[in-house]
């Protein structure tokens, strides 16, 4: 197959997907650009150094001289680096309308000027903004609710425009709520089981009634790889079907795994702007691309808690004022 680039291949979601298109066998190369800010971590791909088809370059997508120097040596793209974490977002929005506004248009621009065949932009459910009943779906309007989403959902449009605009193959995927071994302690459950492990207590916003839906970071990159390979250009894939849980019933869960009791448990004030639900219809990907989610919840849950209880070193420095993140 072609030269991929991959931005953010040292994070969670980048370095599985970066795993699982060497394993595919088809693939000239591939290179990672990733800045490596706190989220980023060259472990992640340690297993994969000696692959000589991967390249990793440290470096920051809003650097355009370096960001040409590689697009013009690749076919395709696949762009997850983001500034992704909510709480933060309410803190430094700046920080997330650069990198995930700028530094996407940062990237198609290149990606334009050198032909690039196919663009894939990794996005959100959040785009679509709370919904109380029903399922959102492609074509809906998008409605984010903090500086988090609407950031992602200003680089949705914007690589959509280059798509209509200027002919760049843009495909958008907007996946669920990741999880899985690697993720940085930030997000619920890697936080949640760190600090369970580690006997501390864990805080729920508001009353813990919020849903979201926790899909394998193994089942979006079969989501992803397949727009890569099959996607239509100008189109929007839903990537869904884990499995729907409120924060109390997710808590409880990891509660059961870590051999800990709701005493455990300390309800906080919700933060702004809480969205009370997200739901997403993902039949266009299943129907069109073949994408269906492989992964138990329950059984994809406990593995990924026993990774965690085998590698301390994710989380043994991880701040215990931390903020909840859902």
């Amino acid at each position: 197959m072609e030269n991929v680039l991959v931005t953010g291949g040292a994070g969670f979601i980048g370095s599985h997907f970066v795993r699982r298109l060497l394993a595919s066998g088809d693939i000239a190369k591939v290179t990672v650009i990733d800045a490596l800010t706190y989220a980023g971590n060259l472990a992640n791909l340690r297993d994969l150094q000696d692959d000589p088809r991967l390249e990793f370059v440290h470096g920051n997508i809003l650097d355009q001289v370096l960001v040409d120097a590689l697009m013009s040596r690749h076919d395709a793209v696949v762009h997850f680096a983001a500034e992704s974490h909510v709480d933060r977002s309410l803190t430094d929005a700046g920080s997330f309308v650069a990198t995930n506004v700028h530094g996407t248009q940062t990237l198609l621009e290149s990606a334009r000027r050198h032909g690039i065949r196919k663009f894939v932009h990794a996005s959100t459910d959040e785009v679509y903004g709370p919904l109380p009943a029903g399922c959102a779906r492609e074509g809906d309007p998008l409605r984010p609710t903090v500086p988090y989403s609407a950031s992602k959902a200003g680089g949705d449009m914007i690589a959509l425009a280059y798509g209509h605009s200027y002919g760049v193959p843009v495909c958008v995927t907007r996946s669920s709520n990741n999880y899985g071994p690697c993720q940085y302690p930030e997000k619920l459950i890697p936080l949640f089981t760190a600090r369970l492990l580690r006997g501390e207590q864990v805080t729920i916003h508001g009353n813990g009634q919020h849903v979201r839906n926790w899909l394998h970071v193994e089942d979006n990159c079969q989501g992803v790889e397949l727009v890569l390979r099959k996607g239509v250009p100008g189109e929007v894939y839903n990537l869904g079907g884990g499995t729907d849980l409120t924060t109390n019933e997710l808590t409880g869960m990891l509660l059961r795994i870590t051999g800990s009791t709701w005493d455990s448990v300390r309800y906080v004030n919700d933060r702004p702007a809480n969205d009370i639900r997200y739901a997403m219809d993902w039949r266009k990907a299943a129907e069109n691309l073949g994408y269906q989610p492989m992964h138990d919840f329950q059984e994809g849950l406990e593995r990924t808690v026993d990774w965690y209880r085998h590698n301390p070193q994710w989380w043994s420095t991880v701040p215990a004022a931390l903020p909840a993140a859902v």
